[in-house]
């Protein structure tokens, strides 16, 4: 289940990478195509806007795998100790509970529009869930990291900060 859990956050975080990609392309496009030839598109805005909102929420749970949210572990700093475990099994929880939360409504949200047919008021009139489903689709990737990341804290214990140390051997 872990292995499973932590293979989907990856392949949901590369995926969120190469959208962020898209996005520059299709952007650097929107910017030729308006400056050189003085014929700006009608689709990049809202394209871009879409995928960077998938983007976003889908590559949530790629973070929090690779401990890329915000880390402050002066005063513990031990991985191994007790009160680190607690704590960061306190904050993981934390992000639990407002992903239940945020999975339950987005979801509530998402199926209303889907069911009364709710379409953008843009010239591509894209459905309105196709954008709602990235929230509870990211935050319920990011439930199950979570779950994951609670259990490797207490059975294979809490990674130290790669990132962190490299800092300290060069100082």
């Amino acid at each position: 289940m872990i292995k499973t859990i932590d293979t989907v956050s990856e392949f949901f975080g590369k995926l969120s990478a190469w959208l962020f990609f898209f996005i520059g392309i299709i952007v650097t496009y929107e910017v030729f195509m308006r400056y050189v030839f003085d014929s700006p598109t009608i689709w990049v805005d809202e394209v871009s806007s879409i995928s960077q909102i998938w983007a976003t929420y889908i590559g949530i749970a790629f973070a929090l795998k690779h401990k890329d949210m915000i880390v402050i572990d002066i005063a513990f700093k031990n991985p191994e100790s007790l009160i680190r475990k607690i704590l960061e099994t306190f904050s993981l929880l934390v992000i639990i509970t407002f992903s239940i939360i945020v999975v339950y409504y987005g979801f509530e949200i998402w199926l209303d529009s889907t069911l009364k047919g709710h379409h953008t008021d843009t010239f591509l009139s894209l459905p309105k869930w196709f954008t709602q489903a990235s929230i509870w689709v990211g935050f319920l990737i990011l439930f199950f990291q979570v779950i994951v990341e609670i259990i490797k804290v207490w059975t294979i214990g809490i990674e130290p900060n790669s990132e962190l140390e490299m800092i300290k051997e060069s100082v």
